[in-house]
């Protein structure tokens, strides 16, 4: 699950990934970043209304609570995105003397262990069963921009990998010498999709679901549309 923003976030398309996910019964839950929104840390123009990091993280956590209640048999994991970085960027900036401190972190705000959540911290490469997955925005210089995020990923990676970020589900397939496919995959996200700073867009709710085995990995790419129904991307 990947770019919730909460708390603009959509019930809706969170409740049909997870509805489906309890059907998968996964033994890993990743939170693939940009789960938080961190809006009242940002650095970019904020509505003063909207200000209020204490509330957003109240948030957070009624939805970490509510994943951890249907997911508690799967090992939780919390990946940093690009957002989750504004909490870190924000004490350098404005606090540097509190940073170091142990209560300044992201783990103690969200109260991750409450909810059985590891945190993995930003631009680190989750390896599942040998399938690499990462947020996106590692690369983010023109990584959106060529056709599609899956393609943007190809370029400049040239490894097959998964990543979110940007709000889109998106496939690409190249063959390489030798005859080896490499494919990569973008997942849509499940946050409000006409956001005051970003109304007109291509985006689209989705996530994905990751088959492991000692044999190889099958890449389950899903798209949740508008009638809640959750078919493949």
């Amino acid at each position: 699950l990947s770019d919730g923003h909460v708390p603009f976030h959509d019930v809706g398309a969170i409740e049909a990934a997870v509805a489906w996910g309890k059907k998968w019964k996964p033994d890993v839950l990743l939170l693939n970043g940009d789960w938080a929104d961190f809006y009242a840390v940002s650095h970019w123009e904020r509505d003063p209304d909207l200000r209020d990091f204490v509330a957003e993280c109240g948030v957070v956590e009624e939805s970490l609570s509510y994943l951890a209640s249907n997911f508690h048999k799967a090992r939780r994991l919390y990946k940093c995105g690009n957002h989750e970085m504004r909490f870190r960027r924000y004490l350098w900036d404005k606090a540097p003397d509190l940073c170091g401190h142990p209560s300044m972190t992201i783990e103690q705000w969200l109260h991750l262990d409450r909810y059985g959540f590891e945190l993995i911290d930003d631009k680190r490469t989750v390896d599942l069963g040998g399938f690499p997955v990462r947020h996106g925005h590692e690369y983010r210089s023109g990584f959106g921009a060529p056709v599609n995020a899956a393609r943007g990923a190809f370029t400049k990676l040239l490894h097959t990998c998964l990543v979110g970020h940007w709000h889109a589900s998106s496939s690409h397939s190249e063959k390489a010498m030798g005859g080896r496919r490499i494919t990569t995959w973008s997942t849509g996200c499940l946050c409000d999709l006409s956001p005051t700073y970003a109304p007109h867009n291509k985006w689209n709710h989705g996530f994905a679901a990751v088959d492991a085995t000692k044999s190889g990995f099958e890449v389950h790419n899903l798209q949740i549309f508008p009638d809640g129904k959750v078919r493949p991307a």
